[in-house]
């Protein structure tokens, strides 16, 4: 599977080859249709294997006391969750573009995260001001992303068992003079962090450093910024701070 550099390196031979783009383009278009087909093929038999193994618990409860058979039942789960993320991911660069109050967008995502949390201790704080302007966004996978970093920050600081957990949701527009104005997400917990070693690695497909996860949430998320001209960062103090800001052009 191509990482992110390498992406990186074809959009830069494509621009510099104007002659080459046409196939350069076909050829990553096939490699998507690959990976989805791929996808395709191996989650129709592993569904019929999951009705299986529910079928013969429903008919068998005792299966539920073997040995093996919880630890089995979820290694399937995992695979299944494992081989929609590979699609998601595989298709998380094709946008469907429509402009969007910027304003109800990220206060209705922040009511819904917060409703997610309410049986817990989570301190949920999110300063969105009353005037945005208004973005060309696909509004759904902009909010699988904002959705995506917030679960993270609810992971991390549930992991830590912080005294005071707390998530904060900072929206903003650019102040640089220098550039273009910018829309920023700033999310911020204080969770259990990451390392400064992993740092560099966070967004590539299939890394993860959190049990269970399959690797592929934040590269989603930051390939879907990036198909949007925009970005995502990360900056982490383990047990203090961590903060992803999401910027998108205005």
């Amino acid at each position: 599977m191509f990482s992110e550099s390498d992406f990186d390196k074809l959009q830069q031979i494509m621009e510099e080859n104007p002659e080459g783009k046409e196939l350069l383009q076909r050829l990553l278009e096939s490699h998507q249709m690959t990976i989805s087909a791929i996808s395709h093929e191996i989650r129709n038999p592993l569904t019929l294997i999951y009705s299986t193994l529910q079928l013969i618990a429903s008919q068998h409860p005792e299966t539920s006391s073997f040995k093996y058979w919880k630890q089995l039942m979820e290694d399937v789960e995992y695979t299944n969750l494992l081989l929609e993320e590979l699609s998601v991911y595989n298709n998380s660069s094709q946008l469907s573009l429509a402009k969007k109050d910027t304003v109800s967008f990220f206060k209705t995502t922040s009511l819904s995260f917060a409703a997610s949390i309410t049986e817990t201790d989570i301190e949920f704080v999110s300063r969105i001001p009353e005037y945005l302007p208004d973005i060309n966004c696909d509004v759904v996978k902009l909010r699988q992303v904002l959705l995506n970093l917030l679960n993270n920050a609810k992971d991390g600081v549930l992991i830590r068992k912080h005294a005071e957990p707390k998530i904060c949701l900072d929206v903003y527009l650019s102040e640089d003079t220098h550039q273009p104005p910018y829309l920023c997400a700033k999310i911020s917990d204080n969770g259990c962090g990451i390392l400064p070693e992993n740092l560099d690695s966070i967004f590539e497909p299939f890394v993860t450093y959190k049990a269970g996860g399959t690797g592929l949430g934040l590269a989603i998320a930051n390939r879907i910024a990036r198909a949007h001209n925009g970005s995502l960062s990360v900056t982490s103090v383990p047990n203090d701070l961590t903060t992803f800001t999401l910027t998108l052009p205005i």
